[in-house]
Order: structure tokens, then sequence, then C-alpha cells
């Protein structure tokens, strides 16, 4: 675990880093709370902040404060604090300025490694918990909320000119998939689509039923009808086998770029729109938007691939 260390004395530091990388925890030294605090800013693999309450700059307290502020359902920082007063109103402060313990300075050796183990067993567990929450549970892709998320978080880089572009795609009459080979073959056909999806390098999340999204970071209109066309040609050769055949199956997709004052919503309308002609097209093809179509009215404006239907 990546551990930033503050305390005012360079020999408190001393001998707490020896403990800690005694127990191959990676330190990073502070003596200035600020500073320790900016560190934590800047670097995400931080796991654990140790601070003394007793700061030149601010308080450990204060610190604590600060570094709470800074976790997310995506980062957890387990903050302990070290003081050498153990007056139980200072222990109840800090535990109220969200800090996770609350240890003596200079602490005991073996105290502080079971203070450590039982971060590292709440951080594997919230990373876990996260994981459940976050992934579809049959395909293994993001779910709808983290897709979104995820695709939220990259088009905010579109702002400094990175092209981004939206696939959408469904599988082709899966309802007769489900019907004639069964709801455990259809489980199996969404899987194998989801990871040859995920093969494709974009965010990849399962919308809903058999419908699923990817966005592209750095790729235009031209390169993410090229992706949709490769994943159209992969997903054509998976094969299944049955009882009395092999099933094959096919996708639709619909794809679109973004565009000045766009929002992940708008930008996924388009490529449904797309996705929704290509259905309406006969299947088993790739249809893009004009880049200048507007949601309300308005159609995909050509047919970039179109291949055999076999669904």
């Amino acid at each position: 675990m990546r551990v930033v260390l503050v305390d005012p004395s360079r020999t408190v530091l001393k001998f707490v880093s020896r403990l800690l990388e005694a127990r191959d925890h990676e330190v990073r030294p502070f003596t200035d709370g600020q500073a320790a605090l900016d560190y934590i800013k800047s670097d995400l693999s931080v796991g654990a902040l140790i601070s003394s309450s007793e700061l030149l700059t601010m308080s450990g307290i204060e610190l604590c404060w600060e570094a709470r502020a800074l976790t997310t359902h995506n980062r957890q920082i387990y903050l302990l604090l070290m003081s050498s007063n153990q007056d139980r109103h200072k222990l109840i402060e800090a535990l109220d300025s969200g800090a996770d313990d609350y240890i003596g300075k200079p602490p005991a050796p073996e105290e502080l490694y079971a203070r450590l183990r039982a971060a590292e067993r709440l951080a594997a567990m919230q990373h876990e918990l996260m994981r459940l929450a976050t992934t579809d549970p049959l395909t293994g892709v993001a779910n709808r909320r983290a897709f979104f998320e995820r695709a939220d978080a990259a088009c905010v880089r579109v702002t400094v000119g990175e092209p981004v572009s939206a696939i959408m795609f469904d599988i082709d009459h899966f309802k007769r998939i489900n019907d004639t080979h069964g709801h455990d073959v259809g489980d199996k056909a969404l899987v194998a689509v989801a990871q040859t999806g995920a093969a494709c390098g974009g965010i990849i999340g399962r919308l809903g039923g058999e419908e699923f999204a990817v966005l592209l970071e750095g790729v235009g209109l031209e390169g993410a009808i090229a992706v949709a066309e490769k994943l159209r040609r992969d997903v054509a050769a998976l094969s299944f086998p049955g009882e009395q055949l092999v099933m094959t199956l096919t996708c639709s997709f619909g794809v679109s770029t973004w565009q000045a004052g766009d929002s992940i919503d708008l930008l996924l309308k388009r490529a449904d729109v797309a996705l929704y002609a290509a259905k309406t097209a006969g299947r088993n093809c790739v249809l893009s938007v004009d880049p200048g179509m507007t949601v309300n009215g308005a159609s995909p404006a050509r047919s970039l691939v179109r291949g055999s239907v076999r669904a």
C-alpha cells in the first residue's frame, strides 16, 4: 500500500517509515501537512494517510478533514491519526473529522501493522462492493449506471479538442434466439457479444437486455465506423453449438460522433437513431448519422456498411 506519512519530527518520520517499509508499504514522508495534501491530490495511488495530530501549517485533524473530502466511491483513503495525547475528546474530534482510526505516538509496531491490515481488508471489501455495483453480473462489462458515469467523465475531455464517438448495437432477433434455443444459449450469446465488444478498446456497457454501447475516445466518425464494421464481422463469425444445429447471430449498429454543445445523452440519442434505422433497413449493418443532423425528426443520412442478414 502507498502510505503518506506526516509528522513535524524527522526522527518520528524515520522511525515509522522503517516500520512501514518492513511490511513492504511504500512510504511518502512529509513534515508539512499542506505539502502532504497536495501530494495526495496528485497521486491517486495513495491508499492511506498516517498523520500526527500536531503539525505546523495545519492540524492533523484539519488534514484528515481535507483528505476525507478527496475520497469518492472510486477512491478510498484510509486515515489514521497519531497522537501522544490520549485525551478522549481528541479521539472523538478526530473520528468526527473523518479519521478512520486513532493510534498513539510513537506507534507500537504490531498495533500499527494490525490497523493497516484492517485498512487493507476494508479497501478490498469496498473495491469488491464497487465492482458489484458497477458491473453487469452476466456479461462482466459496465452496467448502465457505470457506463454513463465513465462516458460522462470521458466527454468532459472533449473540451480540449479530442474527438469522441459512440456506437450503439444490439443483437438481431434476440427473442427468437431465446425462444428457439433457450435462455441459457441466449445468455451465452450476450456474454460472447459483450466480450467481442470489449475487445475494441472503448468504454463498453450493457444498457439493458440485448443492447450495448461503446464510447471511443480519440476516434472520429470514420474511425468509429471502421470499429463498428469490424465488430459486426466479428460478431457474425461467432457460433454456438445447439442440440440440433450450430447457431450464429448478427448485430445492428448505429454510430455518431461528438458535436459542439453535445452531451453524452445527445451523442447516444443520435447513435440510437442510426441503430433504429439499421434495424428497419434489414439488420446486420452499420449506419451512421450525418454530423450535422439534429435528433428530433431526423434520420441517419448514410449507410456505410451492409452485411448479409443471418439472424
